[in-house]
C-alpha cells in the first residue's frame, strides 16, 4: 500500500470519529468510533503495519508524547496539582475496587490465574499488559499470555461511552453553578476573576518576533529532555517514568514562566501531534484477531464489566467522604480503562458538546482536565505498572 494512501485511510477514520461525536454531541466519543473502525480495517483488507507505513513509527509517536504529556502540564497550576490530592485518592480506591471485585467474584467465574493476569492490563497501559503477557507465556499460560493483551486492547470500548457519559452529566451541573455564581475557575480565587493571565514572565523582555514556533517547541522539548534525564538519573535508585515526570516539569515550566500554557497550539503544532499519537495507539488494535477474540470473549466481557462495577461501588464511597460528585470520581476512576491521551481527548469533546462559550469552556476545562489527566497517570503509568510487577510473581 503506498504511503499516501495509508495516510488518507487512517485519517479519513480519525475524521469520521469526530464527525460521529459531534453529531451526538460526544455521547459516542470519537475514539469509540476509530476504534471499531480500525479493528474493522485490520480484520479485513488493512496491511499490519498500515500506521507505519503512513508516516508514523513508533519512535515518532514517543517523541509526540514527550512533547504532549509536558504540553499537559502547562494546563495545570502549581495550585491545582496541590489541589489534585482527591483524584489521586479516587484513582486508587476505583482500581482497589477493580481487584476486590475481581477476587470476590471474578475468581469464582474465571479462576485466579485469569484474574490475576487480568487485572495489572485492566487498570493499565501496553507496559503492564506485556509484563503480564510474558509472564503468562513464561509460565506455560499460553490462552492467559493473549489474554494480557486482548484485555488492554478492548477495555477502552467500555471506558470511552461511559466516560462520555458521566463528564457530560459533571459538565452540565458545572455549568449551572457558573452561570449562577456559585463557581469560578479552578484554583482562582475571587479577587482574580476577570484579571488576565500573566504568560511566560522568564520572556517578558523578548521581542515577540523571536519567541517563534522553533523556540516555542525548543523549550518543550527541553523539559521534556529534562524528565528523560532525570528519570534516567533516578533509575538504578527509583524507577520513575519519565511521562510522569513530563507532567511534573511541565506544571513547574509553565508555573515558573519558562513554557506558555498552551505551548503546542501556540506554536501550531497540537494537531499533528495528537494525530500521531492517536494513530499510535490505534496501532495496536491489529494484534486483535477475530478468533482470539471470539475464544476470549466470555472472560474478556466478564472480568471487565465486574471490574467496572468495582471500581463504580469505590469510587461513589471515597467521592461521598471526599465530597466530590459521583460523576467526577466515577470518570476519574474510569482512566484506568485507557489513560492518556484518550481522557484528554474525551474530557475535551465533552467540553465542546456543552458549550460554545469560551469563558465557560474554560471553566470546564479547569474543573474536570486536571482531574482527568492525574488520574490517568496514577493508575495507568504508576500503579499498573507497580502491580505488574507484584502479580507477575504469582504465576
Amino acid at each position: 500500500m503506498p504511503q499516501m494512501l495509508a495516510l488518507v485511510i487512517v485519517v479519513a477514520i480519525l475524521f469520521i470519529g469526530d464527525f460521529v461525536s459531534i453529531r451526538t454531541k460526544a455521547w459516542i466519543p470519537s475514539v469509540f468510533i476509530a476504534a471499531i473502525l480500525f479493528i474493522l480495517g485490520y480484520w479485513t483488507f488493512f496491511p499490519k503495519e498500515i500506521i507505519s507505513i503512513a508516516g508514523v513509527p513508533p519512535v515518532v509517536a514517543t517523541m509526540m508524547i514527550y512533547l504532549l504529556i509536558t504540553n499537559m502540564g502547562t494546563l495545570l497550576s502549581l495550585r491545582q496539582l496541590k489541589e489534585q490530592w482527591k483524584s489521586i485518592l479516587i484513582s486508587l480506591a476505583g482500581i482497589l475496587g477493580i481487584i476486590v471485585a475481581l477476587f470476590t467474584i471474578g475468581t469464582l467465574i474465571f479462576g485466579v490465574k485469569t484474574v490475576i493476569v487480568a487485572i495489572p492490563p485492566l487498570v493499565g497501559g501496553v507496559v503492564s499488559a506485556l509484563i503480564m503477557s510474558e509472564g503468562a507465556a513464561n509460565a506455560g499460560l499460553t490462552t492467559l499470555s493473549v489474554f494480557a493483551i486482548v484485555i488492554y486492547v478492548m477495555q477502552g470500548f467500555a471506558g470511552y461511552p461511559l466516560t462520555s457519559i458521566v463528564l457530560k452529566k459533571e459538565g452540565k451541573e458545572l455549568l449551572q453553578k457558573f452561570r449562577i455564581g456559585e463557581i469560578t475557575i479552578a484554583g482562582q480565587t475571587k479577587d482574580e476573576v476577570g484579571k488576565p493571565k500573566e504568560e511566560h514572565k522568564m520572556f517578558r523582555k523578548l521581542p515577540e518576533k523571536y519567541n517563534t514556533d522553533y523556540f516555542k517547541l525548543f523549550r518543550l522539548a527541553f523539559v521534556g529532555f529534562l524528565a528523560y534525564g532525570i528519570s534516567t538519573l533516578l533509575n538504578p535508585i527509583l524507577e520513575i517514568s519519565p511521562f510522569v515526570l513530563c507532567l511534573l516539569f511541565g506544571i513547574i515550566a509553565g508555573s515558573i514562566g519558562f513554557l506558555e500554557r498552551n505551548v503546542l497550539q501556540k506554536a501550531n503544532s497540537f494537531g499533528i501531534c495528537i494525530l500521531v499519537l492517536m494513530l499510535f495507539v490505534f496501532d495496536a488494535l491489529k494484534n486483535a484477531t477475530p478468533s482470539m477474540i471470539m475464544q476470549l470473549f466470555y472472560p474478556l466481557v466478564g472480568t471487565i464489566v465486574i471490574g467496572v462495577i468495582g471500581m463504580y461501588i469505590f469510587s461513589f464511597i471515597i467521592g461521598k467522604i471526599l465530597k466530590v460528585s459521583k460523576n467526577m470520581a466515577f470518570a476519574v476512576s474510569l482512566t484506568a480503562l485507557y489513560g492518556f491521551p484518550a481522557d484528554y481527548i474525551i474530557t475535551n469533546e465533552v467540553i465542546k458538546s456543552l458549550t460554545e462559550d469560551e469563558k465557560e469552556r474554560e471553566v470546564l476545562t479547569s474543573h474536570m482536565l486536571p482531574p482527568m489527566l492525574v488520574g490517568g497517570f496514577i493508575s495507568v503509568t504508576i500503579v499498573s505498572v507497580i502491580l505488574a510487577g507484584i502479580f507477575v510473581g504469582f504465576l
